[in-house]
């Protein structure tokens, strides 16, 4: 065996022994497993109000700019209305100018995607990981670090403020 070869083989072998440390320290971030959540479509009607069915269970859109947590700028948490499932810590909150609530990142496996093709061209559809709600679409115009926007239907959210 040559230097070069023991070289190879010691770095790697060191970097294949960091990785159950990298893991326990809490540096490698994992999506958490989430439990799902179903109900009846008349469940679904007695719990959330009529728009929120519509965003959330219909996958409507809310029209723009009508959402109050436009102008949330307290810390906390948005949850999904429908099941209090956390999906944006609100330092991913940033306005993107569209009128809707927008966050440049989610919380892992807090969300899943699907592919829309309701106006043609196909679009980057999110829902609750937990209920399945329909929460509004990814595009790829955000800011850093993840150059994306979670265009989300306020009506679809609840704001949970940190306690003081």
């Amino acid at each position: 065996m040559d230097r070069r070869m023991f070289i190879r083989l010691a770095t790697s072998g060191a970097g294949i022994l960091a990785l159950p440390q990298l893991f326990m320290s809490g540096m490698a971030i994992a999506a958490e497993r989430i439990a799902k959540l179903s109900k009846t479509d008349a469940e679904w009607k007695k719990l959330l109000t009529s728009a929120q069915y519509d965003v959330l269970r219909q996958e409507g859109t809310e029209a723009p700019f009508t959402s109050p947590l436009n102008k949330e700028k307290r810390d906390g948490v948005f949850a999904c209305v429908a099941c209090d499932l956390p999906l944006f810590p609100s330092k991913f909150k940033y306005d993107s100018g569209t009128g809707w609530p927008s966050f440049f990142d989610v919380l892992p496996g807090h969300v899943e995607t699907t592919t829309d093709y309701k106006l043609v061209l196909p679009r980057t559809e999110y829902h609750c990981a937990r209920c399945g709600g329909h929460h509004g679409h990814v595009f790829n115009d955000g800011p850093k670090p993840t150059g994306l926007r979670y265009c989300n239907n306020g009506v679809a959210l609840k704001f949970i403020a940190d306690k003081a």
